[in-house]
């Protein structure tokens, strides 16, 4: 399921004339070698950056100072923002993020299995006064191909909308202003061990990229929130 996510990735990309690169936190390169394992990748991959470190995220990615220190770096905002920031980095129409927690403990007040994945397309660009984006809630998951192949074999999952305190994380309309782009973010609750959490990231960071590739979605920057298996 994921060569078959990345050749089509491609295949729209090489369509389009339009080229990739990819920001990791949680997932540590696997987007990027993922992608790169399908014929043809150089064609519409440029590149990655595994911003590993939160210092990483801040300068070399730009991820705002203040968000960091605010809300850690499993954050939504954070997602898009680092999408943004590596495709500005490395000139390219499409920019990819991943950020969260694959365990074995929480990070940054955030349980494991918490993840963020966004993407950042041709028109995205911060507009006056910052990068953030504003919410429009979701029932339909962006990422349904995935739920279903990680149900095989595993335990049965579900999308649920994930609980919304104050200081969750999630993307917060009463706070944020709007990014002038087709930017999207996806909060997502995945179940499994350390290795399935990450894979199923992947999975979920190219289903959200193919899903504006696609079109069906446009407009200011959704969130969505889903719960599944991490099963690969």
């Amino acid at each position: 399921m994921l060569a078959k996510s990345a050749a089509e990735v491609l295949r729209v990309l090489g369509e389009r004339g339009e080229t990739l690169a990819a920001a990791e936190s949680l997932t540590g390169g696997l987007v990027a070698a993922e992608v790169t394992a399908a014929p043809g990748a150089s064609q519409a991959f440029k590149g990655s950056v595994t911003s590993y470190a939160t210092e990483v995220k801040r300068d070399l990615l730009g991820v705002d100072a203040d968000l960091l220190a605010e809300r850690g770096a499993v954050d939504g905002e954070v997602a898009l923002q680092m999408a943004i920031g590596v495709r500005e980095l490395l000139g390219t129409d499409w920019g990819v993020a991943t950020t969260g927690v694959a365990g074995p403990e929480r990070q940054d007040g955030q349980p494991v299995g918490t993840v963020f994945v966004a993407v950042a397309g041709p028109a995205a660009r911060p507009a006056e006064g910052g990068t953030e984006a504003s919410t429009e809630s979701s029932t339909e998951s962006s990422t349904e191909s995935s739920t279903e192949s990680s149900t095989e074999g595993g335990t049965e999952g579900g999308t649920e909308a994930l609980e919304r305190p104050e200081t969750d994380g999630c993307l917060d309309s009463a706070s944020s202003s709007v990014l002038r782009s087709e930017g999207k973010v996806a909060a997502l609750r995945l179940n499994g061990n350390r290795t399935e959490i990450r894979m199923e990231s992947v999975r979920s960071v190219l289903e959200l990229l193919l899903d504006q590739l696609s079109g069906e979605r446009t407009g200011n920057g959704r969130a969505q929130d889903t719960e599944q298996n991490g099963g690969t």
